[in-house]
């Protein structure tokens, strides 16, 4: 596993129903068909007691590091699925552009669709015939030529940010697809924290994921801390 041997040394939170891990970025959350590592290997690890594994109950981009809620049976899964359908967890991301806006903070409100038929293919493009996505977003930090950006998508779309950050003019840093960085570059993308309504009389479960090592120093930069 990238950076770590020990997934349990990833847990940030959990209880009878989540797990919540901070995913290293260069593991893919689910099989791809080019086989390799994925973080379904790691899985067993974490079932402390239960029959069954946890399973993740959304997607992280295999390049993106923070937080994933991992359901710890079917009935887990099922709740934590409405939530993430129903656009009802909360998603904070951190992200460090190349530019940035002139802004300091503002809404992305452009539709995607996939840029190919091929059903293999993950790569988006804005589309105004395409899926409704919405990113709410703010400036954090600033340095020379980068930002240091809050994302807040209200929609889960593949490659959402990615998307909306490129097609307004500040790709994420070390983004080859959407952003012209070399192949192997590390993704600025952190999925910061997360707020699960899961129980009805109780707060939001509220989970905080350190800043993965490869962003600190950008973020330092831009007066950040992990």
């Amino acid at each position: 596993m990238p950076h770590t041997t020990d997934i349990g040394a990833r847990l940030l939170y959990r209880d009878a129903l989540v797990l919540v891990i901070d995913k290293p970025a260069g593991l893919p959350v689910h099989p791809g068909p080019r086989g390799g590592e994925t973080l379904t290997d790691h899985l067993d690890a974490l079932r402390f007691g239960l029959p069954r594994r946890p399973e993740a109950a959304h997607r992280l981009d295999r390049d993106t590091s923070g937080c994933l809620a991992l359901g710890r049976h079917a009935k887990a899964l099922a709740r934590l699925g409405k939530l993430f359908s129903g656009n009802q967890a909360g998603k904070t991301y951190w992200a460090i552009v190349s530019g940035g806006p002139t802004e300091e903070g503002g809404s992305i409100d452009m539709p995607l669709g996939r840029r190919s038929s091929d059903p293999r293919s993950w790569w988006m493009k804005a589309d105004p015939e395409g899926d409704p996505a919405l990113t709410h977003w703010r400036v954090l930090g600033r340095a020379e030529g980068r930002t240091w950006l809050e994302l807040k998508p209200v929609t889960g779309r593949t490659h959402q940010l990615r998307v909306h950050c490129a097609e307004s003019g500040w790709p994420i840093l070390g983004d080859p697809i959407y952003g012209g960085a070399p192949r192997g570059s590390a993704l600025h993308l952190h999925a910061r924290a997360l707020s699960l309504p899961l129980y009805p009389k109780r707060e939001p479960i509220v989970v905080q994921a350190p800043a993965p090592v490869h962003m600190e120093a950008a973020l330092s930069a831009c007066g950040g801390t992990a």
